[in-house]
């Protein structure tokens, strides 16, 4: 492999990790569609908020490529892609600069969704912001305390599901709360498959996710239960006669399953990468399927 340039445009976008952006995506897909369904689908507020998600996720990432150097995480045991300041692509304090700037300037985007939602929206986006930094970093973070999969299903389902649909209809729905979960739980399996990939390497650095907490049993498990689970959500829909909304997302199990078998087949190593990048795809493509049977219902 050639040797990275510093602070080329290709470090700082392998730092960003655009296969993960299909996790920020997803819950404003879905609450566009739920607002559509509703008949009240916005589409400036719904950019504004596709932009704020997307910004957001890198900004976590940025943070957690820089936390994860400075608390030794990120060394020669792990498995996962080179990260760019432990292979000194981009230097520290350069890294949390920017992460800073961006979490400014994400900020001042956030304010813009108050003309819509209210000013409300100003606490939901000092909390996103907080918890895009204690995620790694911080005196407690949470992704290094078995917390992280309870922050995905909250800040990468319900609650950008929530806000994305309230800031167009200015309502909260069972069904809003449903498909936040669902599509939080979904996102969850990135962090999954990750956390399975790299269950030995935290294990000896001290880093405690829900897999070295509870083993790879587990791991293995809650992969193939957050799928199915989502799914099961989904079947609300039948109660409101939506009934695309709720058949649609099962053409997901399939995809789900063969993606399942695949990660225990290989079971540890560097394959493992494979299985991250699938769960990101099968994010996207469990949000395409719900929201195409909200629009067609």
């Amino acid at each position: 492999m050639r040797k990275m340039k510093n602070n080329s445009l290709t470090a700082w976008l392998l730092a960003a990790r655009p296969h993960t952006l299909p996790a920020s995506a997803s819950p404003v897909i879905v609450a566009s569609a739920l607002a559509y369904y509703a008949q009240s689908f916005r589409c400036i507020p719904a950019l504004i908020c596709l932009v704020f998600a997307l910004i957001a996720q890198i900004i976590s990432n940025f943070a957690n490529d820089y936390f994860d150097y400075k608390k030794g995480i990120d060394n020669e045991e792990r498995l996962g892609p080179k990260r760019a300041v432990s292979e000194g692509w981009i230097k520290p304090k350069t890294m949390l600069s920017v992460t800073l700037a961006l979490l400014f300037i994400d900020s001042l985007i956030g304010l813009s969704l108050v003309y819509y939602g209210g000013w409300q929206l100003i606490i939901v986006g000092a909390v996103v912001a907080v918890f895009a930094l204690a995620y790694s970093g911080g005196p407690y973070p949470l992704s290094s305390h078995g917390w992280g999969d309870v922050c995905v299903i909250f800040f990468f389902g319900i609650i950008p599901v929530g806000f994305t649909y309230y800031v167009q209809v200015l309502e909260w729905t069972t069904a809003v709360t449903l498909c936040g979960i669902a599509v939080g739980l979904v996102v969850t399996n990135i962090l999954v498959a990750n956390n399975y990939r790299d269950r030995i390497s935290d294990k000896n650095v001290g880093k405690k996710t829900s897999i070295v907490i509870f083993g790879e049993k587990f791991g293995r498990y809650f992969y193939l239960f957050n799928g199915v689970a989502a799914i099961i959500c989904c079947q609300y829909f039948w109660c409101t006669e939506n009934i695309y909304a709720a058949i649609l997302p099962l053409l997901f199990l399939p995809i789900h399953f063969h993606t399942w078998k695949k990660m225990v087949r290989i079971f540890e190593g560097k394959k493992l990468i494979a299985i991250l990048q699938e769960s990101a795809r099968n994010s996207l493509i469990f949000s395409l399927l719900l929201s195409i049977g909200l629009v067609i219902s």
